[in-house]
């Protein structure tokens, strides 16, 4: 736990721009472009609404699928993150129920518990990670003599993997529900997020059709950070409840899919969410 804890410092004590960075954004240019002038003054108003000082907007240049995340110790390095393609393809009261729940993530202290945590896992999974670097092929498909003790760190180091990837999912699942709740009782509209989550939906039911998107190499201790999972683990490590368990929590019913895009058809666009 310690060593794992020493390894993520350098990363973790930065706040939460340094581990936004680590996982390719950059700062949101609200004179250069328009949409990123939206982010930031939905940004203002919710922090304005929430008694809160605004977290700085970042932006997600290389990944065009609808997501977001917050980090930061506390207010005062706080960020809340947002794709390019999110900032594309929501519109009216989306971007304000995807930014809220983010704020309330913020407000209520999750990703404070997501940074401790993020060390914490970390720690549990060095030893495995270290005999998993140890078994990496090189470029030319082959592997060291290092991998043969790799393979026996691997097993041993198999359970602490297994608890750190249980634990970060366990907390991280409720701490979903909790927000999509808060996030309604903050905007007082289910419209919003319930539109992007059926538009994530929309995205995932067209993904079939068109070449995947442009996904950045995200840093690990910020998976369980996003407001969807762009994985789908088994039931124990998933990190983010299921879109349709969300969306009936919220709306009390099923609700079709909606395209991420205007120009792009869902494979069905009538099937229930």
């Amino acid at each position: 736990m310690l060593g794992g804890w020493w390894l993520e410092t350098p990363v973790l004590d930065g706040g939460g721009q340094v581990l936004a960075r680590q996982a390719g954004a950059r700062k949101a240019w609200p004179a250069s472009h328009d949409d990123e002038q939206r982010l930031c003054n939905i940004v203002h108003e919710l922090a304005i609404a929430a008694s809160m000082k605004p977290p700085q907007a970042m932006v997600l240049p290389r990944e065009d699928r609808i997501n977001a995340f917050a980090a930061g110790w506390d207010e005062d390095d706080a960020i809340v993150a947002v794709p390019q393609g999110a900032l594309e393809c929501l519109s009216r009261d989306e971007p304000q129920g995807l930014l809220a729940h983010e704020f309330s993530h913020l407000r209520e202290g999750d990703t404070r518990l997501n940074m401790r945590l993020a060390g914490m896992v970390c720690g549990l999974e060095m030893i495995f990670s270290l005999g998993q670097r140890m078994c990496e092929a090189n470029e030319n498909g082959s592997r060291s003599f290092l991998a043969l003790p790799g393979f026996a760190i691997m097993g041993t180091g198999s359970l602490g993997w297994l608890a750190g990837r249980a634990l970060k999912a366990a907390v991280s699942r409720q701490r979903e529900f909790l927000s999509d709740a808060r996030t309604v009782q903050f905007t007082r509209s289910k419209d919003g997020l319930v539109g992007v989550l059926r538009k994530v939906a929309g995205e995932r039911a067209s993904a079939g059709r068109r070449p995947g998107g442009r996904t950045p190499h995200l840093h690990p201790a910020v998976h369980h950070m996003l407001l969807v999972s762009n994985a789908a683990p088994t039931r124990w490590f998933a990190s983010h409840p299921p879109l349709a368990e969300r969306i009936r929590r919220i709306y009390g019913r099923s609700m079709p899919v909606l395209p991420a895009r205007h120009d792009e058809a869902v494979t069905r666009p009538d099937a229930l969410f």
